[in-house]
């Protein structure tokens, strides 16, 4: 299964930074698990949604010229509280460095003006297939992002 960690993107402004939002329900899947009686946003999907965010401002900086990017690096992660349905976790990543197919980023994640996680992402993207499929995830990643960004005009730009 694949999880969509990010409701919706705030602000984004290409080559510099994200602010995005993801506001768990107890109708995610992976809170009746975690836990039972007292259900909390997983850190590792906690982690996942910073890593999600800063995807987002890959594709959108590189004009969605990469398919996939991964999580390849996770430094100095920090937890310092919960995200319990209900709340939403404030997402900012920040490019801090680019390096061939590598992007340092400076990550934290708020609820209520607290930091509850950060942490320095490494994130790498590859090379596409050079097929037609290409272009279809391309094309379906573009309708995803406008999905979780509207700039208030009804067009998916900001900042360039």
């Amino acid at each position: 299964m694949r999880f969509t960690l990010i409701d919706r993107i705030l602000e984004i402004e290409s080559g510099k930074r994200i602010h995005a939002v993801k506001s768990p329900t107890l109708s995610e899947e992976y809170l009746q698990d975690h836990f039972p009686r007292f259900p909390v946003m997983p850190g590792v999907l906690m982690l996942e949604a910073m890593a999600q965010a800063g995807a987002w401002l890959v594709r959108y900086t590189d004009n969605f010229a990469h398919n996939l990017i991964l999580l390849k690096e996770a430094r100095n992660v920090k937890y310092a509280g919960l995200v319990v349905p209900g709340q939403s976790l404030t997402i900012s990543a920040e490019i801090q460095k680019r390096e061939d197919d590598c992007i340092w980023l400076k990550t934290q994640g708020v609820v209520k003006d607290k930091t509850v996680i950060s942490g320095r992402l490494v994130l790498q993207h590859f090379a596409d297939a050079g097929d037609s499929r290409d272009g279809q995830l391309r094309r379906y990643l573009r309708d995803e992002f406008a999905l979780l960004f509207d700039d208030g005009n009804g067009k998916t730009t900001s900042k360039k």
